[in-house]
């Protein structure tokens, strides 16, 4: 009997996917990894790039510090991934950042508010969410310059993030002319927060604003609700972080803090809520939505590219002109994202506009 032995060129047969990594804070940040799922789901329902699927590869950075320098150099080097998406904390996305640049992979940062990522001058960088110093610009134009408010607090923590917000906050201050908000640190009164809340009376405030955790300030509203303190109090928006508070949890901020964000799409938030639940059975927030916009515009860099070169995804995240959930997305020169800010009030998790 003739033994027949047929060669198949699996590289055709079954074309190589199309990688890009995303590094999450640790494995509980699901929701950023969930978000980014939608948006790869999406473009491979419409055929990919060529009939080659997109494929997210996720890693975590939780660890000893310098994980996730190594998470990313492995992704890079060993997974090969085309380009990076981080939704991390402000000190991994300068590791992320450095281990792009060193291997001139682009890097989408999807959460980290830290306006140095962009003061580096690195041309592979990008940030999908508007950072602290714009933050900050809109929040005194609100507050100071619309409001007439000059006795504000601001509640921060000792993190990192909670930190920076701050500084850069007061440093915008400074430059426009405007009195040094009072400075109230969380960890102070860790023991007694009723104490917290007493410094805020004590203080005469008019407003505050918290640039603190999550959790940190999840016990702050609810003190300031059942005190009933009637200033408005104002955030960032890292405080809507769902992978730390809960749907429930989250709800105790509606209607009562206001934050500097774009203008997203009802429509656009609407269907992105029931696809995330129909498939994840939960909720989403702030988090899912930054994750999905910065996957959908990686994407469609790639897609514009028509290939891995590197640079030729750079150059089209540069022209990048994109309507996502969380508002237009265009960056500027240094990889900053340059659409206009709103002072907006957060129902369910997600902005909404406030009443002229």
């Amino acid at each position: 009997m003739a033994v027949f032995i047929v060669l198949v060129n699996t590289d055709k047969a079954f074309p190589q996917p199309v990688k890009i990594g995303l590094l999450i804070q640790d494995s509980s940040y699901t929701s950023a990894m969930h978000g980014a799922e939608l948006a790869v789901r999406k473009a491979n329902e419409t055929g990919g790039m060529n009939g080659r699927l997109f494929r997210l590869v996720t890693r975590s950075m939780e660890g000893p510090w310098g994980t996730g320098s190594k998470q990313a150099v492995d992704l890079i080097f060993n997974e090969k991934v085309w380009a990076l998406l981080g939704s991390h904390d402000g000190r991994n996305a300068h590791l992320a950042e450095q281990a792009a640049t060193k291997s001139t992979v682009v890097f989408v940062s999807a959460w980290a508010g830290d306006p140095t990522l962009s003061q580096a001058f690195v041309p592979w960088f990008f940030n999908c969410v508007p950072d602290y110093a714009r933050q900050a610009e809109a929040l005194i134009e609100e507050i100071c310059d619309k409001r007439k408010i000059n006795r504000i607090g601001c509640v921060f923590g000792n993190d990192y993030d909670s930190k920076l917000a701050f500084e850069t906050f007061r440093k915008r201050m400074r430059n426009t002319g405007k009195n040094d908000p009072v400075p109230i640190v969380y960890q102070d009164y860790n023991n007694n927060p009723d104490r917290l809340i007493d410094k805020i009376i004590s203080s005469d405030l008019k407003c505050i604003i918290l640039f603190g955790g999550p959790a940190e300030s999840f016990e702050i509203i609810k003190l300031i609700r059942r005190r009933e303190i009637t200033i408005p109090v104002f955030g960032s928006i890292s405080l809507f972080n769902e992978n730390i508070l809960t749907a429930k949890e989250m709800q105790d901020f509606n209607n009562m803090i206001l934050v500097p964000a774009g203008e997203w799409p009802p429509a656009g938030i609407s269907e992105f809520q029931q696809e995330y639940r129909k498939n994840y059975g939960s909720d989403p927030g702030m988090m899912a939505a930054y994750a999905y916009d910065g996957m959908s515009i990686l994407i469609k860099a790639i897609l514009d590219a028509g290939g891995p070169d590197r640079e030729i995804i750079q150059e089209s995240l540069k022209r990048i002109q994109h309507n996502g959930i969380t508002g237009s997305v265009r960056f500027d020169a240094n990889g900053n994202r340059t659409s206009p800010l709103q002072i907006v009030k957060i129902v369910n998790g997600f902005p909404v506009k406030t009443d002229p």
